[in-house]
């Protein structure tokens, strides 16, 4: 990726409200032109003495004024779209800036307290991982993204992953007509509802009341055209009318049972088709986004045409509100008709719709973290070992800091070095550093580029204990939860998987001894695993336990020192335990009188 993504974002967006401007040019002439027309006809009206000449006149005024309406219309639409492509742009920029926090889709829905790591390591939320990458416009990639943060995939899957983030990150055009067109690309379409739709079980289509429907359509016609031409009474057209009654009710069930709330999901699917055909139109190089790309092909063609033929049947449905043609449908037994084409359709193109749906949310996904790839061009790809335990990151920085801001530290755990121990004194950087460990490994094992100089690692499970709470409403304490993430981290331990732990201020709930006790009791049953991670504490006396530990653990520290009357950090490891502790330091620099 060799674009500056400053440069080529001012540029497009620069570009895209000119385009805006000449739009907006248009659609104040448009609506003058109109208002003109209008002003026009009126004083023909009231000026001619010829009323011939003013009904001409009104006629051409008319007409002139309908093709205008219809203009304007399809400048409207061009003209919204226009200014979507100025808002991708001006987004991307944002977060270029670092102004992301609170745009777009925050996650929330994906929050689960049970999660080993989501919370600790701020995946979900505002302000979290997920939010500064996710673009993807429909519940597929939303879904997809967040299973890749929340699951580590197998090393196979993260190299194809990375060759379609690194392919996918620079088409500009791509991500940004993915992101504006569709009807209603200012909502995320509901794609799990479209899913379940696509794949509900068959409706059994009544083949014989549906000959029966054809032909009486037919009957109704006929006999209801040679009674107004005099050739036979109205028995006919009535015994006809009855018998097409009949038929609607006995096939009530099954036209309810398809027809019934099908609206929001095809409307979706019509929603989804242009995505559909530009990515159709696309040709990718990476092995993974061609698998995809070929997804989206049924019975070799491309889905634009099944979804279209289906969108007709819905507005054929939906024009049953209007009384007229409520009142032909019913003669025709559309119903019916419609429902058993309507379950045909989905019959033959339910699973097409479904395959369709998987490939579309990983391209989404996938389009996530290429611009996440994209703004970041000095974030490396990390490289996998297939045997571990092994994190070997050098320069490492938490993602979610701005760049300038982040202090950068090595970190390397393996089967010989598997834990450190860091202390220091409040506001110090370690659970920062925590942190940072933890949202580079979840980074890495979703596919994405990591905010490091370089990162090696095995394939590892997350666990940890960083953000606890109590929880009034279940009743626990603050100590209690954390010993029950600590239970939690301790069975992940025991799975194939290596285990990464993240402890920060461990059993801090309780007594110094006990502290101590309970503390050296985990982490020596995790290393004993061959666990590899960090542990953090302002409690000099937790330091002993790298000691008992050694050499497969060590400690490390960060300092602080007093700038006049006030702490400052430079938030770097050093070897060794902290000496010293700032919490009076600390008391005293806000008024207390300690």
């Amino acid at each position: 990726m060799t674009q500056d993504p400053q440069i080529a974002y001012e540029t497009r967006v620069e570009a895209r409200r000119l385009e805006l401007a000449v739009f907006e040019q248009q659609d104040r002439r448009l609506s003058t032109a109109r208002a003109i027309v209008a002003v026009v006809a009126f004083l023909a009206l009231i000026a001619t003495g010829s009323w011939p000449i003013a009904v001409v006149g009104l006629v051409v005024a008319a007409v002139i004024f309908v093709a205008l309406v219809i203009l304007h219309e399809k400048l409207a639409a061009r003209l919204s779209r226009a200014r979507r492509r100025v808002v991708f742009y001006e987004t991307a920029l944002a977060r270029l800036h670092g102004d992301w926090i609170g745009r777009g889709d925050q996650g929330a829905r994906f929050h689960d307290p049970a999660h080993p790591n989501a919370i600790d390591l701020d995946l979900f939320g505002r302000g979290s991982l997920y939010a500064r990458m996710c673009v993807a416009r429909t519940h597929a990639g939303q879904d997809q993204l967040a299973a890749w943060l929340k699951h580590p995939s197998p090393i196979l899957d993260l190299r194809a992953r990375q060759s379609a983030v690194t392919d996918i990150g620079p088409r500009l055009d791509l991500r940004e007509d993915l992101a504006v067109l569709g009807a209603e690309a200012q909502r995320a379409v509901d794609s799990t509802a479209l899913s379940a739709w696509a794949g509900s079980p068959s409706v059994p289509v009544p083949q014989g009341l549906r000959k029966v429907a054809f032909a009486l359509s037919g009957a109704v016609v006929v006999s209801l055209f040679g009674w107004a031409l005099g050739l036979w009474e109205a028995a006919p057209f009535q015994i006809a009318t009855i018998a097409a009654g009949v038929v609607t009710w006995r096939a009530r069930s099954f036209s309810s049972q398809v027809l019934q709330g099908i609206g929001r999901p095809v409307h979706d699917l019509q929603t989804l088709k242009e995505l559909f055909d530009r990515l159709f139109a696309e040709r990718f190089d990476s092995a993974r986004l061609v698998e995809l790309h070929n997804a989206l092909v049924a019975h070799g063609e491309k889905p634009s045409r099944p979804i279209s033929q289906l969108g007709r049947w819905l507005e054929v449905h939906e024009s049953k509100s209007n009384v007229f043609f409520a009142v032909i449908s019913f003669f025709m037994l559309w119903d019916l008709q419609l429902a058993a084409a309507i379950e045909g359709w989905r019959l033959r193109h339910g699973q097409d719709v479904i395959r369709w749906l998987k490939a579309l949310g990983e391209i989404e996904a996938l389009v996530s973290m290429g611009a996440y790839a994209f703004e970041n061009p000095a974030d490396p790809f990390p490289t996998f070992e297939e045997r571990g335990p092994l994190f070997d990151g050098v320069g490492l920085g938490h993602a979610l800091l701005p760049k300038g801001r982040a202090v950068r530290n090595d970190v390397r755990l393996d089967g010989d070095a598997q834990m450190l121990v860091i202390t220091g004194s409040n506001m110090s950087g370690k659970s920062t550093l925590m942190r940072t460990v933890g949202i580079n490994t979840v980074l890495a094992l979703a596919g994405a580029p990591v905010r490091a100089t370089s990162l090696r690692l095995s394939p590892l499970a997350i666990g940890a204990s960083i953000r606890i709470q109590d929880s009034l409403q279940d009743g626990e304490s603050r100590f209690y939860a954390e010993i029950k993430r600590v239970r939690q981290v301790l069975d992940i331990a025991k799975g194939e998987t290596p285990l990464l732990f993240l402890l920060d201020e461990i059993f801090d709930g309780t007594n110094s001894a006990e502290r101590r006790i309970g503390a050296e009791a985990v982490v020596r049953s995790l290393v004993d695993r061959r666990a590899i991670g960090l542990v953090t504490s302002h409690d000099l006396a937790l330091s002993e336990i790298a000691v008992s530990l050694s050499p497969r653990a060590r400690n490390v520290h960060f300092e602080d020192h007093l700038e006049g009357d006030r702490m400052a950090f430079d938030y770097k490891i050093k070897e060794g335990p902290v000496r010293k502790g700032n919490a009076l330091g600390l008391m005293r620099a806000v008024g207390l009188e300690v």
